[in-house]
Parts: C-alpha cells; sequence; structure tokens
C-alpha cells in the first residue's frame, strides 16, 4: 500500500503532500544557505583566537585547546612555540597595534605584550576542496540549527493550515457528491452539485449534475413506461374481459360483431407487444442490421402506395420529391419502417384537405437527409424533446383509439436511425405543421434502381 493510501480523506492526503513539499524545500534551502554562508564564521573565529592571543599576552591563559598554537616572541628575538605545531611562521609587526587574519588556512591574532615582544594565537580554518566545503557548510548548520528547526516547524504549521483551508473548498463538491450518490441509492435522482469551479473537479462535478439529470430523466421515463405500458394493456384487456363476462353471463351473443371486436382488441395487444419487443431488440443491438446500397425513391414510392391503397387518406395529400439517384447504405426494410412511422404520424396529425411532403436532398458528401412534412397543427416547442420516448404523446387529451397511435413509433424511427449512425430531430411551430428530418449515410458505389415490394 502506497504511503497516501493510509489516509482516508483528500485534505489529509492534500495536507500530508504539501508540508512535505515544504520540508524538501526548507532543507534544500538550508543547504544551499548553510554553503553561501559557510565562510561566515571566520569573524567568530578570528574573535576567538585574538581572546586567545590576548589572554597569552597579560598571562592569563591557562590550557592551550589542541588545534592552536602560541607563538611568543620576546623583545630580544626569541620565539617559543607551544600547542600545535602550524606550518606558519608569523611575521613581526613594529607598530605595537593588534593585528588578526588569515594566512592560507590559519586564523591568526597577534597582540603586543607589555615588554615589548608579540604574542602569536593561530588556529586552522576547514581545509580547501569539497571536503573542506562540506565540512564548513556541516558546520555552520550546526552552529545555527534551532533557528532552522524553528523556521521549519513554522513555516510546517503555515503550510498545513493553509493547505487544510485550501482543501476544504477543494473537496466540497466531492463531499457533496458522496451525499448526493447516497441520496440517489435509495431513489432520490433530485441531488445536485454546486461549484464555481473550472478545474476537474468542478469538471467532474458539471459531469455529474449532468448524469443525475438524464438519471432523474430515465427514472421518469421508467416510471411512465410501466404506467402507459400498464394502461396500453389494460385497455383491451378490460374490453375482453368485459365481452366475455357478457357471453359468460348471456347478455350477449356470441355474433358475428362480438367476436370481431374482442379479435380487434386481441390484434391490438398483439401490435403493442409486437411493437414493444421490437423496440427492445433495436435499442439492445439484437437485430443485425443488412446494410446495402438503397435507392431512396423506390422505398418512399412504396410507402406512399401502402397509405394510398390499404388507409383511408383520400383527403391527405402525399407528395414525394426525391430524385431516383440517390442512394445510401441502410438496411431496406428498416428504412422502410423509418418513412412509414413518419408518415403514419404526419398523417395522423394533418387535418383534411392538408398535405405531408417527402423530400431527399444531399446533405454532405457522404451523407442523405430525408424530410417529412407535414400542414397539420404543429407541435408545442416544450413537446419537441420528448417526441420520440416511447408512449410520449405530445396531445394527451388524444386516445390511441381515435388516431393517437400506440407512441411507439417514433421511438422505433429513432433506434433505427441512430443503429445507422445517423441521427432524427423534429421542428414544429403551433400551427405551421411539423417537419421530421433523419439523415443516413450515402452510398459508395450505385447500383441499378429497383423498386422491391414485399409485403408488409
Amino acid at each position: 500500500m502506497r504511503p497516501l493510501e493510509r489516509f482516508r480523506s483528500i485534505r489529509a492526503k492534500l495536507g500530508s503532500v504539501i508540508v512535505l513539499a515544504v520540508a524538501l524545500t526548507l532543507l534544500v534551502s538550508y543547504l544551499v544557505i548553510g554553503f553561501a554562508l559557510r565562510n561566515s564564521p571566520k569573524d567568530s573565529e578570528a574573535i576567538d583566537v585574538l581572546a586567545l592571543a590576548r589572554s597569552a599576552a597579560n598571562g592569563q591563559l591557562g590550557s592551550i585547546p589542541p588545534d592552536v598554537s602560541i607563538v611568543t616572541e620576546s623583545p630580544s628575538g626569541t620565539i617559543t612555540i607551544e600547542g600545535a605545531h602550524l606550518p606558519v611562521n608569523p611575521q613581526p609587526f613594529d607598530d605595537n597595534v593588534p593585528h588578526w587574519g588569515v594566512v592560507g588556512r590559519i586564523t591568526y591574532a597577534s597582540i603586543p605584550t607589555p615588554d615589548g615582544g608579540w604574542v602569536t594565537a593561530m588556529k586552522p580554518s576547514p581545509s580547501r576542496g569539497t571536503l573542506g566545503r562540506i565540512s564548513a557548510t556541516l558546520g555552520f548548520l550546526q552552529s545555527v540549527w534551532w533557528q532552522f528547526l524553528l523556521a521549519g516547524i513554522v513555516a510546517g504549521l503555515i503550510s498545513l493550515l493553509i493547505a487544510r483551508w485550501l482543501a476544504r473548498g477543494m473537496t466540497q463538491p466531492l463531499r457533496d457528491m458522496a451525499a448526493a450518490v447516497r441520496r440517489m441509492e435509495v431513489g432520490d435522482y433530485t441531488a445536485r452539485v454546486e461549484t464555481r469551479s473550472r478545474d476537474e473537479v468542478g469538471q467532474l462535478a458539471t459531469a455529474f449534475n449532468r448524469m443525475s439529470a438524464e438519471l432523474e430523466l430515465l427514472e421518469r421515463s421508467r416510471r411512465d413506461l410501466v404506467a402507459n405500458v400498464s394502461h396500453e394493456l389494460k385497455t383491451p384487456i378490460t374490453a375482453i374481459r368485459a365481452h366475455l363476462e357478457n357471453l359468460a353471463d348471456g347478455i350477449e351473443q356470441p355474433d358475428r360483431d362480438t367476436m370481431q371486436v374482442m379479435l380487434n382488441q386481441t390484434e391490438r395487444l398483439g401490435r403493442l407487444v409486437d411493437q414493444l419487443l421490437d423496440l427492445s431488440k433495436l435499442e439492445s443491438g439484437e437485430v443485425p442490421l443488412e446494410l446495402e446500397p438503397v435507392a431512396l425513391a423506390p422505398v418512399i414510392r412504396r410507402v406512399i402506395s401502402e397509405f394510398s391503397v390499404g388507409r383511408a387518406v383520400t383527403d391527405v395529400e402525399l407528395d414525394a420529391d426525391v430524385p431516383d439517384d440517390i442512394m445510401v447504405e441502410a438496411d431496406r426494410e428498416r428504412i422502410h419502417q423509418v418513412v412509414f412511422n413518419l408518415v403514419d404520424n404526419a398523417v395522423r396529425f394533418t387535418p383534411p384537405g392538408g398535405a405531408v411532403s417527402i423530400r431527399a436532398l444531399r446533405d454532405s458528401d457522404d451523407r442523405i437527409a430525408v424530410e417529412v412534412h407535414d400542414t397539420g397543427v404543429g407541435v408545442a416547442a416544450e413537446h419537441l424533446p420528448r417526441l420520440f420516448e416511447r408512449f410520449y404523446r405530445a396531445d394527451p387529451a388524444r386516445s390511441r383509439d381515435d388516431g393517437g397511435g400506440t407512441g411507439i413509433g417514433l421511438a422505433i424511427a429513432r433506434s433505427i436511425v441512430e443503429g445507422h449512425g445517423g441521427r432524427i430531430v423534429a421542428e414544429s411551430q403551433p400551427g405551421n405543421g411539423a417537419t421530421f428530418t433523419f439523415d443516413l449515410p450515402a452510398a459508395v458505389a450505385a447500383v441499378p434502381v429497383t423498386d422491391r415490394r414485399t409485403a408488409t
């Protein structure tokens, strides 16, 4: 386990890192300062040597330190050396005043005696070279270690306090996210994290809020789906049950009309279940797409033919403007399903005398856009983002039985288009109709245009 992994909070980790960084910085700074000031003790050494020489001149020097040499010169010129023998010969002075300095690596001090002689005290300084510099540096640090230690402790405490203060603001969004996650565990997806930071933590908080909003939307969609599916299944089941109870009680007779009503409700249940299974497979990717170059014009003519023959829409004009040379790389039957669902939705919400037009154009070099426009009542802006959700109805007052559909067709269309790597959008203004647009990849190579008609 790494050292920082032992801490249970980011504030403790951040504080430890900052204190360690400050400690290393101070240590390096102390070494650099000590090296720069390694010669500063020479002044104090000169003072010490001067004191030794003065004591020797006055006859008050007791024992001589091991590394100190005392050279006494009498008025007659006799030289006496006591203590260490150093390779330096002191020069006599004739001005009768004290002298001190450094010769080579020897610190000396000369003091005149009352009888006219001289006493010189000499002490070696640290040797030159790398070892000498290191020794001088360590000696300086040793002489002022407690000042450096006190400065380090004060700097460490200040940095620790600042780190904890800064870390509290940095980690607050993380603590808020942890609290929000605990609320999500019990099904509350309304929690959000407030942050004004632009750093990684702020970006994480923004992503968390976006994820929380999506989860809230998914939870609401799930509840709506359960409610809608329950309603859709309950309605035909209730109708079938009522007729069966009437038949069992003898209130109704098992005639053709009664059986036809029950059959219609059964078919309604079957269509709903088939659509739900189809949508589930599309969204999970279990339905493979048989991609091939497909000419859009025959597909759209087939859709219009199906509406003209099989549905009572003679009061709604269907028009197509699709060039024969527009080809897409797609699954023919799935694209037919998309266009069929969009046209079916447009016809349902277009009043008598209106028109539904289908247009295809080249959006770019590799994309083909298909538009389905109607002259119906249009869709309010607040409903547009949710039109492609399962069971969503822009007009809740319109039931499934009076032309409202099952509410799954647009969801299936979106899944198919996204499975092709495309995007489907809706644009509308109330009273001016609606336009549904989706795009598909253009075919790489053209193939002969064929009109393959199959039963649906």
